[in-house]
């Protein structure tokens, strides 16, 4: 496989800036907390190299270190003549609509956010479908009934991982207790694994003993201070049921590395407009491997598998925060 990391420094951005040998092929920016995450970001990476290794193609990358560099990333890969440019979380919607026009020709793909522009895909999850479910497996086997969620920056998108997780939960058991708390309301909260670590020892002071953790690189916090006090994690984005086995009831799957891959292959033809990735279209779901499987009872992956059918079905409807910023069954 043959791949470029570019990094944002002077030799980069000269480099791209000098438009030495006008690219060809897609490019991938990665969002905060690094490309080796254990879960979005590493979705993202993941689905980009099983499209290199596939189609013996190259694709460049770049690792952001910080929001301010988020413009010069999109319009170094744009100048070069990357197509399309890909780009992972929300916070690149701004810088995006901003550029996207002075680049017509080009494709850029958003995946968590929302950009109206005529050569713009924007890819979102149905991230509250997936958490239900997982909510589920957490009330089924939670012997405390006490649960709990860490979420990353306070902002609407892991709300929604929360409130489906709740909604999902209180399905399962109506008397299942829920705390759920934020790790920060800043950027710097994807990478705060301490602060992760020390809400998740206080969640479980209050008798948790399930904990769902959606916080990017910090939930890894989150979830080595589960496996340490012998309770149990639920990943997130990527399949991190690898992490610690015995203690991972589940990981909840966001199917970004498909996203990438889908985009990849579609190229500089990749289509413009919203696309939603559910259930119904394997863009959301859970893990269930040779790390989780002992953990999860037939009765207990029977009646998730249940709740999923109806879900698809129209028959169970999951609340979405991101569509009216409130949550019934969840105080914030």
């Amino acid at each position: 496989m043959n791949l470029k990391s570019l990094f944002l420094g002077a030799s980069a951005v000269a480099a791209l800036s000098a438009g030495a040998a006008l690219a060809e092929g897609p490019a991938v920016i990665y969002d905060l907390g690094g490309k080796f995450d254990k879960s979005f970001n590493e979705s993202s990476f993941n689905g980009a190299t099983a499209w290199a290794n596939e189609t013996g193609n190259s694709f460049a990358e770049v690792e952001l270190s910080s929001d301010a560099q988020r413009s010069q990333a999109i319009r170094n890969f744009a100048e070069a003549g990357y197509n399309p440019i890909v780009m992972a979380g929300f916070t690149n919607a701004t810088p995006l609509s901003e550029i996207a026009p002075d680049y017509p020709d080009t494709k850029f793909v958003i995946i968590d956010g929302v950009v109206d522009a005529p050569n713009v895909r924007s890819i979102l999850f149905a991230e509250e479908q997936g958490s239900f479910l997982v909510g589920m497996l957490a009330a089924l086997k939670s012997e405390t009934g006490t649960i709990s969620f860490v979420g990353g920056m306070d902002i609407p998108l892991i709300r929604n991982f929360a409130c489906g997780y709740a909604q999902g939960a209180l399905a399962a058991n109506p008397n299942i207790n829920i705390v759920a708390n934020m790790v920060g309301t800043t950027p710097s909260a994807w990478s705060d694994s301490p602060r992760a670590a020390e809400l998740t020892l206080a969640q479980i002071g209050q008798g948790s003993d399930v904990v769902y953790a959606a916080a990017g690189a910090a939930g890894l916090g989150a979830l080595q201070t589960a496996a340490d006090s012998e309770i149990f994690g639920i990943g997130v984005d990527s399949n991190q049921n690898y992490l610690h086995p015995g203690f991972m009831l589940t990981s909840m799957l966001k199917r970004v590395d498909n996203a990438v891959h889908a985009s990849f292959t579609a190229g500089a033809d990749v289509e413009p407009g919203l696309v939603v990735m559910d259930l119904a279209s394997g863009g959301v779901g859970f893990a269930l491997d040779e790390f989780n499987e002992s953990l999860l009872t037939p009765e207990m992956l029977a009646a998730v598998e249940a709740a999923s059918a109806q879900i698809i079905a129209g028959e169970i409807s999951v609340h979405n925060y991101n569509t009216d910023q409130t949550c019934p069954v969840l105080s914030f």
